[in-house]
């Protein structure tokens, strides 16, 4: 591989000093082939085979995965092997057409099969309008606020998502000691968590049940602590940072270590006793972060007010032929036209309102005007909270929003006359317009920050990944339709859908008169409102309270590990380099994982293991046996492993 010498500035992960700027890879001065036959042709390639791959695997197995970082990865090889110029530039474009994949998916698979599941009906055209229009959406809510996330809160957000594909992209294009190290830390962190999920070898968790102690406690008190091994997981803390890790922990340890014994105290014996700590912490905790992201999410947009006064006030200005529609600005810095942002907005607006009274979701014109006012202002309200979760710890609490949106959805469509399988099929298509807006929503702000830190165009990552959006929708329905008639969501032998399965569950007593956990959430609310006047992060700490423990302690690790490597020297340079390394080596645990984890799910699509049930005797039961014995135990010493190269390989750098 030749090296072209090409990797981010030095202050692209960090706060900017008072005039510092940030200069991106690609010049704000030059042009550069972005949109090309090319880069779209092949991004749309990618958006249909990984939309189909996505839906198929995440319904029949149960499993969705992240298509961003493969993509990345996909396009490097392509461009490379094809010898393109300015290959750094389509990539950009490949991979934020491409990515519209897993946002889509998600956006469908939550909700949407929960129609079948359920016996209502629904055709294609009223599935794939819930998914286009809902991704549409959020694509035009949240390009006002990128300026405000990529630009203005520079070096303040982590964004370990963007950051782990920016590195495969960057590497990528240039080669040399920055590719090998991404390369190497890559294969470890992708064969590691290979052997834990798919061989079992040792456990992808460890638990304090390893002991009689801990188990005994986990029965009798309801305290448990739980640590996933992932190398991907670890590689997401310490791109998160200390800071924000010991935020979304502090969540997690109110939860696991006095709420959840709590409300184990306070329940009957014989009720406690028949509830493992992860049945409290989903039928009582995790309600209660679910308030708390809400309420972050409306006490986000209240401190946003200034960014929104600003984006409404360039739209008026546009109109007016002001100085926002004439005034020169920066090519990296170019986004769609407030107006026509307006007008999209309005116009897909429209749409839903035409889609819910003509479409057959609603029985008559107000109650269209309803389930309009629900999609729209919610879809705005937690854009900026799916946004947030993006850069913050990379991960979109979706699911947990649209169990918000179901529920306030039911409420008000009963309010309105809207029960029964009627208000249930409305709440769901409501429910997939709101779901879907925001995980692209949340994917988008992750491909805007890859474009700011490389120098893309926002405006024309802006105008194609409509057309991502639009290929996803018809690509994912059309796959869930097939799959409906082939295997079906009910019955034996049917498909997973463990999202839509909940979503169903939820709405059916919903529509029934049932009640939802409003004291939860409430308290979930009033625990945000007091973190905001601590002046603590309330977000990161709900999400804390909503995402299991055993997926936030290692990104407590990452952060503890981000933070030695990068105070152990006395000299900042030193300091600086190694934090530089750090990253790329968390970033190849990401990809890594990323790409093995898809191969993780074929493998257990294919049904591997029945095969060597059936023709290699022994070596099923052998790992069965292990697993049960041994799997556990075991698991610390390459979890050990694994944190002490990261800090040895981080810390041997030389001095530039």
């Amino acid at each position: 591989m030749e090296e072209k010498n090409v990797k981010l500035p030095e202050n692209a992960q960090r706060e900017l000093k008072p005039g510092e700027e940030y200069k991106p890879i690609l010049s704000p001065l030059k042009n550069y082939a972005e949109i090309t036959p090319y880069s779209v042709l092949t991004g749309v390639f990618m958006v249909i085979l990984f939309s189909a791959a996505a839906a198929y695997l995440g319904l029949k197995v149960g499993q969705v995965f992240e298509a961003a970082i493969p993509i990345a990865i996909i396009g490097v090889g392509l461009t490379a092997a094809l010898r393109k110029v300015d290959s750094l530039s389509q990539n950009v474009i490949i991979q934020s057409i491409g990515g519209c994949s897993g946002s889509v998916v998600a956006g469908a698979i939550f909700t949407l099969p929960a129609i079948y599941i359920l016996g209502l009906d629904i055709n294609f055209t009223q599935m794939v309008l819930s998914s286009l229009l809902g991704g549409v959406l959020g694509i035009l809510f949240l390009i006002p606020f990128r300026k405000y996330f990529v630009k203005e809160m520079h070096g303040k957000y982590p964004f370990p998502e963007a950051t782990a594909t920016t590195q495969v992209l960057v590497n990528g294009e240039g080669g040399g000691k920055g590719a090998k190290i991404l390369i190497l830390s890559g294969l470890i962190g992708g064969l590691y968590d290979f052997i834990s999920s798919s061989i079992g070898l040792w456990s992808e968790t460890l638990t304090s049940r390893v002991v009689d102690f801990g188990a005994a406690i986990a029965d009798k008190a309801k305290i448990l602590v739980k640590l996933n091994t992932s190398a991907a997981v670890l590689g997401l803390g310490f791109i998160i940072g200390l800071k924000y890790a010991l935020i979304i922990c502090c969540g997690s340890f109110l939860v696991w270590f006095f709420i959840i014994p709590l409300i184990g105290f306070v329940l009957p014996e014989a009720q406690a006793a028949a509830l493992a700590p992860e049945d409290l912490f989903s039928s009582y905790a995790r309600p209660i972060g679910i308030g708390g992201i809400a309420t972050a999410g409306v006490i986000g947009i209240v401190k946003s007010f200034g960014v929104i006064k600003s984006a409404l006030g360039l739209a008026v200005s546009e109109f007016k032929g002001g100085k926002g529609a004439t005034g020169k600005v920066d090519r990296t810095d170019e986004d769609m036209p407030m107006k026509n942002i307006v007008f999209g907005i309005a116009i897909a607006l429209l749409a839903i309102f035409a889609f819910f009274a003509l479409g057959g979701v609603v029985e008559n014109v107000w109650q269209a005007l309803v389930g309009l006012l629900i999609a729209g202002v919610i879809s705005f309200l937690f854009t900026t909270v799916a946004a947030n979760a993006i850069a913050i710890v990379g991960s979109n609490p979706v699911s947990g929003m649209t169990l918000m949106t179901l529920i306030i959805a039911s409420v008000i469509l009963i309010a309105v006359g809207l029960k029964g399988n009627a208000g249930m099929a409305a709440a769901l298509i409501i429910g997939g317009v709101v779901c879907t807006a925001l995980s692209v929503a949340g994917s988008f702000i992750t491909d805007l920050k890859i474009g700011y830190w490389i120098g893309s165009t926002p405006r024309k990552q802006e105008t194609w990944k409509f057309l991502g959006v639009a290929v996803s929708a018809v690509t994912v329905c059309a796959v869930m339709l097939i799959l409906n008639k082939v295997y079906g969501f009910t019955g034996e032998n049917a498909l997973v859908a463990p999202q839509a399965n909940a979503m169903a569950a939820l709405i059916g007593p919903l529509m029934s008169g049932g009640g939802a956990p409003w004291m939860l959430y409430g308290i979930g609310a009033v625990l945000a409102l007091i973190l905001t006047s601590l002046k603590i992060p309330a977000l990161p700490f709900a999400l804390g309270m909503f995402i299991p423990l055993d997926l936030n302690l290692p990104l407590l690790v990452g952060g503890g590990i981000a933070w030695l490597v990068s105070t152990r020297s006395k000299d900042s340079a030193v300091n600086n380099e190694r934090m530089d390394k750090g990253t790329l080596i968390a970033s190849g645990f990401i990809a890594g994982g990323a790409l093995f984890g898809v191969l993780s799910v074929i493998l257990k699509f294919a049904n591997v293991r029945a095969f060597l049930l059936d023709n290699v005797p022994g070596v099923v039961s052998f790992f069965d046996n292990w697993s049960a014995n041994l799997g556990e135990p075991l698991a610390i010493i390459p979890f050990a492993g694994l944190v002490v190269y990261m800090i040895v390989s981080s810390i041997k750098v030389k001095k530039q």
